[in-house]
Formats: C-alpha cells, structure tokens, sequence
C-alpha cells in the first residue's frame, strides 16, 4: 500500500505497478460433451467445483493453512482526502489487509494501512464489505485495531512467535495489489528472526521471510504450517539488487499492542523529554555535528522528565542506564527498555564535563 509512512522509511519501501495484459477477441470455441469431454477429444473436463477430496500428496500444510486462516483475512480500503497537482481536494483509494480476531469484528492491520483515513471499508472474504471504524492504532510498531459491526466472523488463531525456527515453512495470505488480487496466497520460509531495522529513527524486530509480500498484503497474515498467524505482513526492502527480503512484525509483540490498543486506545510509553541530532539526522537537517560521540541535545520538555532533572540544551547525551547513545536510534531503545516510573540515569558531557543527572521517566503525553 502507498502511504506515507513507507514515503517516511528512505529506500525500504519501492512503488510498484502491475501491468494488466488484455486478450482482446480471443475465445474458447471448443464444445463440451454432454460427458464432460471436450469436443474431438476423449480427456474429461474437469468440474469448476473444488473437490475436498485431496490426496495425501496436494493437501499440503500450504493447503491447510490457507483453508484456516483464508476466510479470516479482510481487504481494507483507506479512502483519504490529498490535494492534486491543481490544489484540488480529491479522494485517493489505498489498500491493505487486515486479519479477523475476534468474532464480534475486531481486526488487526497495519498503521500506516489506515493512517488519514477518512473512511474505511472492510471487505470480507465471504464478499460483503462493511464500514470499519478505528479501535487505536500505534504508529512506532505499525500496529492498529479496527472493527466492523458484524456477529459470528471466522477468526485466525495466533501462535507463538517466540517459538519459530529459521528454515521453517512461512505463508502470506493477503491483497497484494489491492481487492483484484483478494485472499492471494504466496510461500517461502522463515528467513531470520530477530531482524533489527531503524525505521522512523525508531529501532524495531521483524521476522524475515521470503514469501513475497507486495503493496496491499500490508496488515496481512504471516502462517505457520500449523495454521497458526506467526505475524501481521509490513514492509519489504525492495531495490533492483534485492529480491525475496520481507518483514513481519512478530505476533507477540502484536498481541502486546492489541492489548493496549482495545484497553485505552494507545500504548502508553516512558519518555524523555528531548529532541536530539545524532550525525546523520544533523546532516539532513543540513547542520554539521562535531561530536564523536553520544547526541546532542537540540531542545528540552521543561516539564517533562529531562527538564526536571536538570538537562539543558547543548548537552550531549552519551547513555542512558548505562546504554551507549550514539544515535537517535540508540537513545529510543535505551528509553523503550524501562518502564514509566523508572530512574535512569543520563550521562551527558557539558562544556566538556562529563555529568550525571537521574531522571525519572514519564508517560509520553497523548498529544
């Protein structure tokens, strides 16, 4: 799905476009028998009904996992407002996936799926498309919640991602492309776990996979043979060099957030209170930083947790509990890895001292 998160994360997310080939004119004439055989020809047609009766050899884990998790798996069309070249407001289509879980039409999906959204529509795989609304929804893991007012819907069943190993069988089941390609299924394996990626200047775990994940599978379901949702499909890296490199957000970490997101609406987070520049967010800023290490400290919340303790403008913070904070990235993590109401301690270097402050953490404000 475009939207602007990906805009946001560089070169990781490419746009794509589908070539749709028409074959104009080009009909099948050939008669079938009353039998089932073509005409001029002994071999039976087969029934356009799928037959259950699969042999041993075709109802692969692929098969099954597809048949349990499938009808659980929702299209969603994010229609926004954006201005056109003539400063026009006009409404842009956006599409993504979703997965079923809770009966009662609760769904899980990607943020950036139904970031700005003005209107959202979930289409069912059973072909009705229902009026979704926003539960909460968590930008720094992509993680939102949506619903549908619908009784009796199939559910995915999650598993545990704390459980896979590298090699094993990985499905992707979702909307590549949007609703034309509804409820496709691709297969590889599990690549990597624990697959560490600085997006947003935000440092997140993804597992690797190599089954093809494509613009509309965002939100989409990542399966185990054992028919089991191992992770909501997000992103993938996708430059003329690389081939078959894509993310899923461990199912874990979404139980966790979806958690949070149907108790309060948000994931409440301890926060610093700082801006910072590391060297290469300086450089985009087009300021030069001549540190060699920790960040520098461009502005402080007063009344929040670092102007409380002390902190100042011009320090540069090199750790954080005993964390080194070389980047902006560094800095996030090291303050992701407490609780709210914990004391850290900042070491920072001022006018060429080196100083610790203890700062006690925050809820990070709602706004």
């Amino acid at each position: 799905m475009q939207n602007k998160w990906k805009k946001k994360i560089g070169g990781l997310i490419a746009s794509f476009a589908v070539g749709a080939m028409l074959l104009a004119g080009c009909t099948d004439s050939r008669a079938e028998t009353s039998n089932g055989a073509l005409g001029g020809s002994s071999i039976p047609v087969a029934s356009t009904a799928v037959s259950r009766n699969l042999s041993e050899a075709r109802n692969t884990p692929v098969v099954r996992a597809a048949e349990a998790v499938g009808p659980a798996v929702v299209g969603i069309t994010n229609k926004t407002l954006v201005r056109d070249w003539f400063n026009n407001v006009i409404q842009q289509d956006g599409f993504g996936s979703g997965v079923i879980f809770r009966r009662d039409g609760y769904i899980v999906t990607n943020n950036h799926v139904i970031d700005g959204a003005q209107e959202i529509m979930v289409s069912l795989a059973d072909g009705r498309t229902l009026k979704g609304k926003v539960v909460g929804a968590d930008a720094p893991t992509d993680i939102a919640v949506i619903k549908v007012d619908a009784d009796d819907l199939p559910t995915a069943q999650f598993g545990d991602s704390d459980d896979i190993v590298v090699g094993e069988p990985a499905i992707a089941i979702g909307n590549p492309m949007g609703q034309e390609f509804q409820g496709s299924v691709t297969a590889g394996v599990i690549s990597a776990l624990n697959r560490t990626l600085d997006i947003q200047e935000r440092r997140v775990k993804l597992l690797q996979t190599d089954a093809a994940i494509n613009p509309g599978n965002s939100g989409g379901a990542l399966v185990n043979a054992d028919g089991l949702v191992i992770g909501i499909n997000s992103i993938k890296i996708a430059r003329e060099d690389v081939e078959g490199m894509c993310f899923a957000i461990p199912i874990n970490t979404v139980r966790e957030i979806v958690d949070q997101l149907m108790t309060t609406g948000r994931v409440i987070r301890p926060y610093l209170g700082v801006g910072v520049f590391d060297k290469q967010t300086a450089a985009r800023a087009g300021y030069q930083l001549n540190v060699d290490a920790g960040v520098y400290v461009q502005n402080v919340t007063l009344d929040g947790p670092a102007g409380k303790a002390g902190l100042q403008r011009g320090d540069i913070i090199v750790e954080i509990g005993g964390e080194k904070t070389n980047t902006v990235g560094d800095l996030r993590a090291a303050i992701a890895s407490h609780q709210v109401g914990d004391v850290v301690s900042v070491k920072i270097i001022r006018d060429g001292e080196t100083i610790t402050l203890d700062a006690r953490l925050e809820a990070i404000p709602e706004q």
